[in-house]
């Protein structure tokens, strides 16, 4: 029934192609993507709020109140009065994924992407992880995935959830899609502020810009105040449009880190509804790391399940049989196989979702237990893989 003494990394009862799920190969063969490699180098990243779209970077666009499109604001050609902010030439110009550039390195620190501008709380992450490490902005998620598997940078980190906002799902599905693996977590605790050009006070303001998730886990700060939400890719591309325009009647909800990058200032601190904001970054490698037993980890899985009533439970109890803690459970509906037909004689044929289910458990993989419950679980699995097993992070 089980399987003992043999890590289980990957295993399905039929091949990939079938589920839906693309192996990208080895990292080096991106090379074949036909990509120019081009200098890195660092320009002014001139944003106009007529000329970008801000739209939310996750699946889900909430539809927050008092929201206007960003055609709303006008960009002040004055360059006079936006002497200001510090020279934002010097921030580096952050990586796309039709665009991937060779990144200078001179083997001295680790190279981490993450989404976002300089100031962007997964920059924060990545420096908690990697202290000295070469921060690598990238402008989309996609981006910091194909900048890890063609070896540009070393490593990424990316949110997955927050204890607010709920799930990344854009990442869930973008784990399945690339091959990389899970070799570490980051816990952040999040303290948004509200930011302003110098001499503004937040009464001035009746606009602000933010990502989606953080204009809603700011609601009542913003409410009170009366101030107009506006979309923004992230946090950090907020502090820089404010700065960029010089609007004194626009502000942004950004990290403190973003305030002295740009050029602003605090208006308030801890402006979010609620104190424990914290959110989970998974840090992502080419190669898996080799897990122990001489501290706490967690491993990551996703699978599919065979037709049949009470399999989900089934499957869920091969953890509670030898017990291992479950952490974390997210269903993601099959992107080429969304239906599932299931044939009755009485009514004719019945359609449902299928689903990939992610599961994070508190067990490594050298857990003798761990191995025997996923060997446990291949008898209801149609799809298995482990995404990596990792050292936990306790402390926010």
């Amino acid at each position: 029934m089980a399987v003992k003494g043999t890590p289980i990394w990957g295993c399905a009862k039929t091949p990939y192609s079938r589920q839906g799920i693309s192996d990208l190969g080895s990292a080096r063969s991106g090379l074949a993507l036909n990509l120019s490699l081009r200098k890195w180098e660092c320009c002014c990243l001139r944003v106009s709020l007529a000329q970008r779209a801000i739209t939310p970077v996750e699946d889900e666009k909430p539809n927050l109140p008092g929201m206007e499109s960003a055609g709303a604001i006008e960009r002040i050609e004055d360059n006079e009065s936006r002497g200001f902010h510090k020279d934002m030439n010097l921030l580096p110009k952050p990586l796309t994924a039709a665009d991937i550039s060779p990144l200078p390195n001179d083997g001295s620190k680790v190279r981490v992407a993450y989404q976002g501008l300089p100031g962007a709380y997964s920059e924060a992450a990545a420096l908690k992880a990697y202290p000295k490490c070469e921060t690598v902005p990238c402008e989309q998620f996609e981006a910091a995935f194909k900048a890890v598997e063609l070896w540009l940078v070393d490593k990424a980190v990316l949110p997955i959830e927050n204890s607010v906002g709920g799930s990344i799902h854009r990442n869930y599905d973008l784990l399945l899609r690339h091959r990389l693996h899970i070799v570490g977590e980051v816990q952040l605790l999040v303290n948004h502020c509200l930011l302003g050009l110098p001499g503004v006070r937040k009464e001035e303001l009746k606009r602000v810009l933010s990502h989606p998730q953080a204009l809603a886990q700011c609601e009542m700060t913003l409410s009170s105040l009366g101030i107009v939400r506006i979309n923004a890719d992230d946090t950090a591309l907020a502090a820089q449009m404010v700065a960029s325009t010089g609007l004194r009647d626009t502000g942004a909800v950004a990290s403190s880190r973003a305030a002295e990058i740009y050029g602003l200032e605090i208006l308030s601190d801890k402006v979010q509804d609620d104190d424990d904001n914290i959110t989970r970054f998974l840090i992502l490698a080419r190669e898996p790391i080799i897990p122990g037993t001489e501290r706490q980890y967690k491993t990551s899985v996703v699978f599919t399940l065979e037709e049949g009533p009470g399999v989900l439970f089934k499957a869920l109890a091969v953890f509670a049989l030898r017990g291992i803690n479950l952490t974390k459970i997210e269903s993601r509906p099959q992107k080429q196989r969304p239906l599932r037909v299931v044939d009755d004689s009485n009514e004719g044929s019945a359609k449902y979702f299928d689903y990939l289910f992610y599961i994070d458990f508190e067990a490594s993989m050298a857990d003798p237990r761990a191995q025997n419950a996923l060997g446990h679980l291949q008898e209801f699995a149609r799809f298995l893989r482990v995404l990596g097993c990792y050292p936990m992070d306790t402390i926010p």
